[in-house]
């Protein structure tokens, strides 16, 4: 046991002394010390309720003879961090999380590690650390946010944000706004549609590294503390069995993830998260490896915010385990891959499809595609992102001009000034992870052209990011970024784009002497982040989108 260096011969006595003033017995310092990684906080919907969890799970790890010890993760909230300075913290958090973990696992000699985040950068953050340490590990999610009601309508955070752009052009009054301000968010959880939250605790089933159930049982239910037990007793099974995350996080396990992702339309950051957490456990996932697995997947959801159904009508219709059900009849599946509960093959065996209208059989699927694109060509030569599930038809193949804006501000601003109109391609640059720094999501400029009723006529091109909630023809992660001399920081006001989503291209319309004079005159920005501080540090050592924004 890796306990043994400071529970074990008298070698031990001081280290033991420390933990007998915290209160432990002999008893249970002569059982496995498992780490309980808890991101519990009272700044998070979805973590405010994360110390029952971890009691739940402390239960189950006493229940199967281990001496639970508990200890905190970070974690922000992406909804209250957009808009402003915070959000540059947001991707980079992840890092920290990573960090943290790793710090206090090891630290502390623990023996195995019960992981429990919820919310958008610690899911991933969390499962970085646990292919890193390498030691047996369990994912546990707090769940997701019930949905909210307005007007006779289930609503999600997402329709928060375009409601604020209907009101600032007078398409809803004042007390409709005020409705989804009081009732858009009625309990603690992830956002309640498949945004980056729900999209990482969904993909972490099909990655083996949580029980079925993780993804979308909800967090106000019963069922989501017994399977926390459940979770803290399987810790143990994984521990006395020696079964390690990089068994089970392997190349076949991140194919069967990227799967669910096309299937389920999840949010555009996990083309982000995905890499990162592969590069950690040392398996080559490269971003254009998502277009291979999006041209076998059929996508059977439509969840908010590409249509009108949430994560609990997705766990009500048989959850994450009858959409992976669903894809094993396509032979797509790579079904004898491990988990932290036997093979994925036996976890779904039982499973099926209650609700054909909230996951379409694989005989009547949405598209015979997945849910998200990854574009090359000359304006992303590394690649970028769309989520191809939430665009409009119209939208698939379009050009139009350029509006160019050097930061999410400034767009914001053109946009609740009218000053953007049908047909044109905004270009929002410098918000990438080195150029940001820290890549912020755009929830607020693809919201507010949603609520003006824009969404349909309108294109968002940036090497930052977007939220989960956002849709539409919004495409992000372009790399290389503009901080670094990618073609986005050329781009003029006027310029014709021209984006085929279905073809995978992205291409800037300038002759390439032109593209050649305007690079002679491009100078690098200075860092944004001065010398000191994360950023400062996040700035110079993050690699880009592409390669998942890890630090090296």
């Amino acid at each position: 046991m890796h306990s043994d260096f400071v529970t074990k011969g008298n070698k031990s006595i001081p280290h033991r002394s420390l933990f007998k003033s915290m209160g432990y017995t002999n008893e249970e310092l002569a059982k496995p010390l498992i780490g309980i990684a808890n991101a519990h906080s009272e700044v998070v919907p979805g973590h405010i309720h994360l110390d029952s969890i971890a009691e739940a799970v402390k239960k189950g790890v006493i229940a199967a003879g281990g001496t639970p010890i508990e200890f905190p993760s970070i974690g922000v909230c992406d909804g209250i961090s957009m808009g402003h300075i915070g959000m540059k913290y947001s991707l980079p958090s992840r890092e920290l999380i990573a960090d943290s973990v790793e710090s206090m696992v090891l630290a502390h000699a623990f023996d195995a590690v019960v992981l429990i985040p919820n919310c958008d950068k610690i899911v991933p953050g969390m499962l970085m650390a646990a292919a890193r340490l390498n030691i047996p590990a369990i994912v546990i999610s707090g769940g997701p946010m019930l949905a909210g009601r307005v007007e006779e309508r289930a609503v999600s955070l997402s329709q928060t944000f375009e409601a604020v752009g209907a009101h600032a052009v007078g398409k809803i009054t004042d007390d409709i706004l005020q409705e989804y301000e009081d009732n858009a968010c009625p309990t603690c959880g992830s956002c309640s549609g498949m945004f980056t939250a729900n999209s990482m605790n969904c993909i972490t089933e099909a990655l083996g590294m949580a029980l079925p159930g993780n993804g979308t049982i909800p967090a106000v239910y019963a069922e989501r503390l017994r399977l926390a037990k459940k979770a803290g007793t399987r810790i143990m099974h994984l521990y006395n069995e020696g079964i390690r995350p990089r068994d089970i996080m392997t190349k076949n396990a991140f194919l069967n993830a990227l799967t669910l992702d096309m299937a389920l339309g999840c949010s555009t950051n996990s083309m982000l998260h995905l890499p990162a957490i592969a590069y950690e456990a040392g398996v080559d996932l490269p971003l254009t490896l998502a277009n291979e697995i999006s041209a076998r997947t059929y996508n059977l959801c439509r969840l908010a915010p590409a249509g009108p159904h949430h994560i609990e009508d997705l766990h009500n219709a048989g959850g994450v385990s009858a959409v992976l059900k669903e894809l094993s009849t396509l032979g797509i599946l790579h079904l004898n891959e491990i988990t932290v509960a036997g093979t994925l093959g036996e976890n779904i065996a039982d499973a099926f499809n209650r609700n054909p209208e909230v996951i379409r059989p694989a005989a009547n699927p949405y598209s015979n595609v997945g849910g998200i694109m990854v574009l090359t060509g000359n304006l992303a030569e590394q690649g970028s992102v769309v989520k191809r599930s939430a665009v409009a038809d119209e939208m698939m193949k379009t050009s139009g001009r350029a509006r160019v804006f050097e930061s999410e501000e400034e767009c914001a601003e053109a946009i609740y000034a009218n000053k953007i109109k049908p047909g044109d391609v905004v270009v929002i640059r410098y918000e990438g992870p080195k150029g940001g720094p820290g890549m912020r999501e755009m929830l607020n400029p693809t919201a507010a052209l949603m609520g003006m009723g824009l969404g349909k006529e309108v294109s968002l091109i940036t090497d930052g990011r977007f939220s989960g909630a956002s849709r539409g023809a919004c495409i992000g992660h372009v790399s290389p970024e503009a901080a670094i001399g990618g073609l986005i920081a050329l781009v003029e006001e006027g310029d014709k784009i021209d984006i085929d989503i279905n073809a995978g291209t992205l291409h800037l319309d300038v002759p390439d002497d032109v593209i050649a004079a305007r690079r002679e005159k491009w100078q690098p920005p200075a860092p944004k982040a001065g010398k000191k501080g994360y950023l400062a540090r996040y700035e110079k050592l993050v690699t880009g989108a592409d390669k998942g924004a890890v630090l090296i």
